[in-house]
């Protein structure tokens, strides 16, 4: 393809990837506001961001099959008309609860674009660019943190609240018209591939029963939930504790951003010197040091506002690094199974976010200590997974090599 090809399909893909973070990021800046009008509760508002996440856990397990059978396109129109109805069910919403609701429905529609771009990637690149590949859509999946809050936060304090998912509903129909006219089809329809849930069970044992999936998927998906409980308690940490505005939440959040981006960059250039798994280890060491250094800075009060960003910002750096490598050695091994393995990937990951985000809001205590503790345990349990995986892999294929030596003995 033509560099123009290839700018304007990592754009897409970027694009389709970026809906459900920036549906999540967008309205960050409102949770006050949103509370107030609809009488309740910053942490009754939080779990809106939860059942989104819920949501998208869902739907990617059921879109990862309709991929394989219908081909990428069909499914990619479904859901992402779902999300634009659900968009501006959000905001006509007159109660907590129904934006509960809403929000699911939302994130079961705009979740077709993260299955949809992943298994693109794997159609359309071959096996050596894929991971490069998946750091460009990081990088536009980057840019969502830098300007959704920003942008939620001047809707909010201008307009309403109400009109950042109109907006979003606006911004998804454009996306929607771009797929139909620029983006390839990727791999064609399968009607070998089979709907019935027995098969579709089967089809994702086969892809669970692969130890590098499995491995790779479980620790990068917990490492990668990391932001997760930064977003989830950020605007109660920062607005509510060290009291600044929605329009300067919209920039700190942004600044941080620039964290993950500049990190995404630095992964194309060290690919070209380490292999993905080296900079995975590397990079879940140094976020666990630095997670225990937030834990201990809010338990003893050494942070201020200055001090806590800078500290958050070092740690979120590794997240440009750790999700496109992880994705990457996740669904190397898969040709057929393609979108059940990016569907399973992306469920556990949006899973673990739900879990993460749910926890925050649980343990609130009008601290910053359930927001970087759930960092820390993030990054921690995601380098004991990648750890103890890699250990049981070698340990049975010895066994299997001594088996070997034996029968050939006898």
């Amino acid at each position: 393809m033509s560099r123009k090809q290839y700018f304007f399909i990592i754009l897409i893909l970027g694009s389709l990837a970026t809906v459900s973070p920036f549906s999540i990021d967008m309205y960050l800046p409102g949770f006050p506001r949103i509370a107030s009008d609809l009488q309740t509760t910053i942490d009754k508002v939080q779990l809106s961001l939860t059942s989104y996440l819920i949501g998208i856990c869902i739907g990617q397990v059921l879109y990862g099959p309709l991929l394989d059978r219908f081909g990428r396109k069909k499914p990619l129109y479904v859901g992402l008309a779902l999300y634009v109805i659900a968009s501006f069910g959000c905001a006509m919403t007159s109660s907590v609860d129904a934006l509960i609701a809403m929000r699911f429905f939302q994130a079961m529609g705009g979740c077709v674009g993260l299955v949809a771009s992943q298994a693109l990637v794997s159609d359309l690149f071959p096996a050596d660019k894929r991971a490069e590949v998946f750091s460009l859509i990081t990088l536009v999946i980057a840019v969502s943190p830098m300007i959704a809050p920003t942008i939620g936060g001047y809707v909010t304090a201008s307009i309403a609240w109400y009109w950042i998912f109109v907006i979003l509903a606006g911004i998804v129909s454009l996306i929607i018209l771009a797929i139909y006219f620029f983006l390839p089809t990727g791999r064609d329809a399968d009607s070998s591939v089979s709907l019935r849930p027995e098969a579709v069970l089967g089809g994702y044992l086969t892809v669970i029963s692969q130890p590098q999936f499995l491995i790779y998927t479980l620790a990068g998906g917990l490492a990668t939930a990391a932001p997760f409980a930064y977003i989830s308690g950020s605007s109660d940490v920062f607005m509510n504790i060290y009291k600044v505005s929605e329009q300067q939440y919209g920039w700190i959040f942004a600044f941080l951003a620039v964290a993950m981006i500049g990190s995404t960059q630095l992964n194309h250039f060290l690919l070209k010197k380490y292999s993905s798994e080296q900079i995975i280890r590397f990079t879940l060491i140094y976020q666990s040091v630095v997670g225990v250094v937030l834990i201990l800075g809010v338990y003893n009060n050494w942070f201020g506002l200055y001090s806590l960003i800078g500290t958050m910002f070092v740690f979120l750096t590794g997240q440009g690094l750790t999700g496109p490598n992880a994705s990457a050695l996740s669904l190397a091994p898969f040709r057929k199974h393609t979108g059940s393995a990016s569907a399973l990937m992306g469920s556990w990951r949006m899973g673990a976010g739900a879990v993460i985000s749910a926890i925050v809001s649980f343990l609130h205590n009008n601290t910053a200590m359930p927001m970087v503790g759930m960092m820390a345990f993030c990054a921690f349990g995601g380098l004991v997974i990648l750890q103890a995986g890699n250990v049981v892999v070698r340990h049975r294929a010895a066994s299997r090599d001594v088996e070997e030596e034996v029968s050939v003995l006898l």
